[in-house]
C-alpha cells in the first residue's frame, strides 16, 4: 500500500470548493498513492476561533464532506481529512474522516485528548476510540495530533489489531521532538506504521514545525520533510510489519501480571 502525507501551509485547504484538497488528491494520485493523509482540521485551519465555529463547523454528512467523498472516488484515493464537526446538540469536535477510494466514510473520529486552552476552550472531547477498519488488506486506525503522544492510546490500537495509524496533526514549535522522537518510538514499540501529517510555517499565532513523516513498524523513518511544504510518499508492506513484530515482540513479552 502506498501512503501519501501532505505537509501544507496552515491555510492550504481552507476553501469550500475544495480546490486545495483536489490539488493534493491529483498530486497523490499521480504518484500512485492509495491513501492521502492531510493535517489536523485542514478544512478550517487549526486556529479557527470559537466564535467562528458555529458557521464553519460541519455535520458529519455535510455537503462539503460529500464533495470530499466525490473527490476520493474521482481520484480513486482514500483520504483522511480533518475538520471541525458539530452535532444536533451544538457541540463542537476536532474530527477527522477516513474516506475510502469508493467515496464511503469508513470512520469519523473525534479527537479524545484535547491539547491546551486552544483545544479545550473550543471542543468537546470525543468519548471513544474507534477500532481499526480493514482497508487494502491492512487494519487502519485514526488518531489526531496530541492523541499520539499517549502511549496507552497507541498501544490500545495495536492491541485491537491495527497495522497502520494515520495521524493528522497541527504540531508547533518548540515541540519538534514529538515528530522526531516520539512518533518513531510509537511505531517501534507497537510494530505499527504511523503516518503523521503536519502543517509548516506561520499561522495566525502559531508557528507550525512541519516534520511530517511516515514511520515503518520498526521505527525507521521511510519519508520525512522538515520545514518545506510538500508531499511524502512511502510504500508499506505486510511482510515488513510482520518482520518488525517478530524481531521486536513487545506485545508478546509484556508482563501483564505485573502491570
Amino acid at each position: 500500500m502506498r501512503i501519501a502525507v501532505a505537509q501544507t501551509s496552515p491555510t492550504a485547504l481552507m476553501d469550500t470548493e475544495l480546490y486545495g484538497l483536489e490539488a493534493l488528491c491529483e498530486e497523490a494520485a499521480q504518484q500512485g498513492a492509495d491513501i492521502l493523509v492531510t493535517p489536523e482540521m485542514g478544512l478550517t485551519g487549526y486556529e479557527v476561533p470559537l466564535e467562528a465555529l458555529s458557521s464553519l463547523a460541519l455535520f458529519v454528512d455535510d455537503a462539503i464532506l460529500q464533495k470530499a467523498r466525490t473527490l476520493a472516488k474521482t481520484y480513486q484515493l482514500a483520504i483522511v481529512l480533518g475538520y471541525a464537526e458539530t452535532d444536533e446538540l451544538g457541540h463542537f469536535y476536532n474530527s477527522a474522516q477516513f474516506i475510502s477510494a469508493e467515496g464511503e466514510c469508513l470512520q469519523n473520529y473525534r479527537k479524545t485528548h484535547l491539547y491546551g486552552d486552544l483545544d479545550k476552550s473550543r471542543f468537546t472531547a470525543g468519548l471513544q476510540l474507534l477500532a481499526p477498519v480493514t482497508y487494502r488488506d491492512f487494519k487502519i486506525s485514526l488518531a489526531i495530533c496530541y492523541d499520539v503522544e499517549f502511549p496507552e492510546l497507541v498501544r490500545w490500537h495495536r492491541c485491537q489489531g491495527a497495522d497502520v495509524l494515520l495521524v493528522p496533526t497541527a504540531n508547533m514549535h518548540p515541540f519538534t521532538t514529538v515528530a522526531t522522537h516520539m512518533v518513531p518510538s510509537r511505531s517501534m514499540e507497537n510494530g505499527m506504521v504511523i503516518a503523521y501529517a503536519n502543517y509548516t510555517g506561520l499561522g495566525c499565532s502559531i508557528d507550525y514545525c512541519g516534520r511530517s513523516s511516515i514511520c515503518a513498524a520498526d521505527g525507521q523513518c521511510l519519508a520525512t520533510l522538515e520545514d518545506s511544504t510538500g508531499m511524502l510518499i512511502a510504500d508499506v508492506h505486510q511482510k515488513d510489519i510482520e518482520t518488525a513484530r517478530r524481531e521486536m515482540p513487545y506485545l508478546l513479552d509484556r508482563r501483564l501480571d505485573l502491570y
